[in-house]
């Protein structure tokens, strides 16, 4: 019986709640499929050069950059893509929550961005592994008896395929979960992840070409040499894209995540960064990311009128890391990661803390540091080992030996997942209740307003130093205010809360009571629209009301669908893992590879001037 229910479930799913209508992903099938047959029909006749037109391409774009053709057109092509992708993903993360769902997938703007993006990082790879007539250094892999493809290329097509994929099997997810409306949805952390990780294949392909032009090739200059600290910039930014939940303010997970992802993309990023580029370098990549995010933070919120973000800057992060690169440190390349992760979960995060309480919606309270170290300290420790690890290869020192490398890189992983393990653990209190009297303010339009005054039963739930005590109001609508509304409740008394300002109570927001103290996660709903398309009745807002609370989950992913069997979550979260897993293997095989034909000696032969 349940086996039949789910299936009707799952062939109903092409309605507003479910997946895409089927017309639609005909329609995207076909164009990819059009589109994907010109490009291998363009790519069989370079290699059996019968055109000659790519090549020249590719030879006019690397005597500018100073790289083989193979090299500098991919990664004219990569900069387009992922400045794409980014701009598209912040958009669409900040319409979800001005909006909510979407339509239908070619109804919001931004995917289109996201799409074009991902499908150029593809391409991107695919061309470095297509350009090459002869052997591309002595790193490349074999694919037929006289075709041989540079290590950096397979990956950065390997990373834009695996971003690709999100994108079907997100519309079959929804199909059959339901819409989650988060950024960690397993399918979205597919898109994200696969375009931040492609940012280290651009720096090996990067790196094969310099090998392959050889010590007489010219020195690289003012413009290449901008364009390797943009890379890092991308790295930065590649790794930081996890924490956008937090940057906008509506997370769905526990606080103590936040330091952890900063200082793990801050240690891993900019440790490289320091090694390959020299003294100073952490710091112009730090300020490059800033320079981009804050770009697409001004075309989001003041141009195009969606919710506003605010991002980590990780200069804390980077100073740390470049006053040890002063100490004899920086000549013991994975002692000098591994401090310097240490140094940037601890008062790197301390210096970043200072920003994000001067201008984030949910600053750090001082509770919430004891967890934050014990999760930030040891993932950041091995995560700049890693980062130092990919300086040594870019650097062209000879890494550790292969144990202690792959050690690492496991302990990393292990590490990581212990963290989010622990961080994905929450409480929500039982027989807890919310009592909220509401009063009505002045509408706005035909918004209807009102302050609230809440009583929280037991009084004793919420602790004198809370991760917060809020409301927040979000997917009315873009128009209606950016669609987005956080108030901090003024604290009266035990258990007695008040609001600052008006909430909105009425259109097509979900207005919530949001309590996060430690290890609880719980919320009270203040007021829910309905919403046919997934079958949710309103949740009105009543003068006066007692209200139990629930997961916050439950409120913020009302999409979900929770009838789907609890088993078939499971395996789909366990094939997402299975593949993210399998993408970070592959990189470290890349590096491996790269580093294997490197020379014996364990001096840097390629570091730029300036490098220790």
């Amino acid at each position: 019986m349940e086996t039949r229910q789910f299936a009707v479930t799952y062939l109903a799913a092409g309605t507003e709640g479910g997946g895409a209508a089927i017309g639609e992903v005909i329609g995207m099938s076909a164009v990819g499929l059009v589109v994907g047959v010109i490009l291998i029909w363009v790519g069989y006749l370079h290699r059996a050069r019968k055109i000659t037109w790519l090549n020249d391409l590719g030879e006019r774009a690397g005597r500018r950059f100073k790289r083989p053709a193979w090299v500098a057109l991919p990664i004219m092509l990569f900069i387009t893509t992922i400045i794409s992708a980014l701009f598209g993903f912040i958009w669409d993360v900040s319409l979800h929550i001005g909006n909510g769902r979407d339509p239908g997938p070619l109804a919001n703007p931004a995917h289109y961005f996201i799409l074009f993006g991902l499908f150029l990082l593809f391409v991107a790879g695919c061309l470095a592994c297509v350009l090459p007539y002869d052997k591309p250094g002595p790193s490349a892999v074999r694919i037929t008896r006289t075709w041989y493809a540079p290590v950096g290329g397979l990956l950065m097509a390997g990373c834009g395929l695996y971003a690709l994929i999100g994108f079907p099997l997100d519309d079959i997810w929804h199909r059959i979960f339901g819409q989650d409306v988060t950024l960690w949805g397993p399918t979205h952390l597919m898109m994200i992840g696969g375009a931040g990780f492609s940012t280290l294949a651009a720096l090996y392909l990067d790196h094969e070409g310099r090998r392959a032009a050889g010590e007489d090739a010219p020195k690289d200059g003012p413009g290449l040499k901008f364009v390797q600290y943009l890379a890092f910039g991308g790295v930065v930014i590649g790794m930081s894209v996890f924490q956008i939940e937090f940057d906008f303010g509506v997370m769905q997970f526990r606080q103590v995540f936040e330091p952890m992802l900063i200082a793990a993309a801050g240690a891993f990023a900019l440790v490289a960064a320091r090694m390959m580029l020299g003294h100073g370098a952490a710091i112009v990549a730090a300020l490059l990311a800033i320079a981009l995010r804050g770009l697409m933070a001004v075309l989001v919120g003041p141009v195009l009128g969606a919710p506003i973000n605010w991002f980590a800057l990780y200069l804390g992060p980077a100073i740390v890391i470049e006053l040890l690169a002063l100490t004899p440190l920086l000549k013991r390349p994975v002692l000098f990661g591994l401090v310097s992760g240490v140094g940037v979960a601890t008062v790197g995060l301390l210096l970043e803390s200072l920003w994000i309480g001067a201008v984030y919606e949910y600053p750090w309270p001082a509770s919430i540091w004891p967890e934050a170290l014990m999760m930030a300290v040891p993932v950041a420790a091995l995560v700049g080992a890693c980062g130092a690890m990919v300086g040594m290869v870019v650097t062209g020192q000879r890494l550790p030996s292969r144990a202690v490398s792959v050690g690492l890189v496991v302990l990393a992983v292990i590490a990581i997942g212990a963290a989010t393990a622990n961080g994905l653990r929450y409480d929500v209190p039982e027989n807890a209740t919310a009592t909220i009297t509401l009063t009505e303010a002045p509408s706005i339009g035909d918004q209807r307003m009102a302050t609230a005054d809440i009583r929280i039963n037991p009084p004793d739930l919420v602790s004198a130093d809370p991760n917060w005590v809020s409301v927040l109001g979000w997917q009315g609508g873009i128009e209606n205010d950016r669609g987005i509304f956080v108030d901090h409740l003024e604290r009266l008394g035990s258990g007695h809360f008040r609001s600052t300002e008006p909430m909105p109570i009425s259109g097509t927001w979900k207005t919530l009571l949001r309590v996060h103290d430690g290890r609880t996660l719980a919320a009270v709903p203040i007021y829910l629209h309905g919403d046919p398309g997934i079958g949710a009745e309103e949740v009105p807002a009543e003068s006066s009301m007692t209200r139990p609370f629930v997961a916050e989950v439950t409120i913020l992913q009302r999409e979900r669908n929770p009838d789907t069997p609890q088993a078939l979550w499971l395996i789909g979260c366990l094939v997402v893992l299975f593949c993210t897993l399998t993408l970070i293997a592959g990189l470290a095989w890349g590096a491996g590879r790269l580093n294997k034909n490197e020379p014996t000696t364990s001096e840097p032969e390629l570091a730029p001037s300036g490098q220790t």
